[in-house]
This record gives C-alpha cells, sequence and structure tokens, in this order.
C-alpha cells in the first residue's frame, strides 16, 4: 500500500510552506500490539507510521527537546515521543494517528452490506 500525505495545518501557517507528514500503513497486528503494550499508544502509532518527516532525526530533537528542572535544553534526554508531544498538539496527534489506523484498515469500512431483494 503507497503512503499518503497529511498537511499539519498550525505548522504549516507557524512555518510559512506546508508541513507534510508522509503516513504509511503498518504491519498486520501492529497496531493492536502498540495498543496493548504500549503507554501513549497514539504517539507510538504515529511513530511507527510516520516515513517523513523522519521524527527520530537529531534536528528535531534539538528543537523539540525536554528541559531540565532547571529550564535547560536537554536534547540528549529526548525521545522521539517528546519529540511528538512537543511538537505537535494534542488533537494534531490523534488525527495522525488516525490516519496511519485508517491506512492499515481500522476506521474505515472494509466491508458493504449486500441488500437481498
Amino acid at each position: 500500500m503507497r503512503p499518503d500525505f497529511f498537511c499539519v495545518n498550525r505548522l504549516s501557517e507557524l512555518a510559512g510552506r506546508d508541513v507534510v507528514f508522509e503516513l504509511k500503513a503498518l504491519p498486520y497486528g501492529r497496531v493492536q500490539d502498540i495498543k496493548r503494550l504500549q503507554e501513549d499508544s497514539q504517539i507510538h502509532i504515529l511513530l511507527a507510521g510516520c516515513v517523513s518527516p523522519n521524527l527520530k532525526d537529531s534536528r528535531l530533537a534539538q528543537k523539540y527537546c525536554v528541559r531540565t528542572a532547571e529550564g535547560k535544553a536537554a536534547p540528549e534526554l529526548t525521545t522521539p515521543a517528546d519529540v511528538v508531544k512537543n511538537m505537535l498538539l494534542a488533537g494534531e496527534i490523534q488525527d495522525l494517528a488516525n490516519e496511519v489506523e485508517r491506512l492499515t484498515g481500522y476506521r474505515s469500512m472494509t466491508i458493504s452490506e449486500v441488500k437481498n431483494d
């Protein structure tokens, strides 16, 4: 299955250009495994299904890093999940994760009713 592309409107407005996420379907059972095994499952579904931007890129960790208790930037302590949480709003994470699920065959009608006349 081919990837699909989704523009994040808020980030695009901030950047002055389209900020586009390329998302792909996940292999059989992967969404369910993530939901069963991971806290913050929507973030991990997005991480697993995001082709671009590379959410594991160290440049994104620099830009969207966590901060220490003293307020100091700590990119070396920043995980890809932290990047997602700091870059995107909760609703944006949910929308993108839902699209990964849709590409995987969830959240869409994959069957249709047959009417007997």
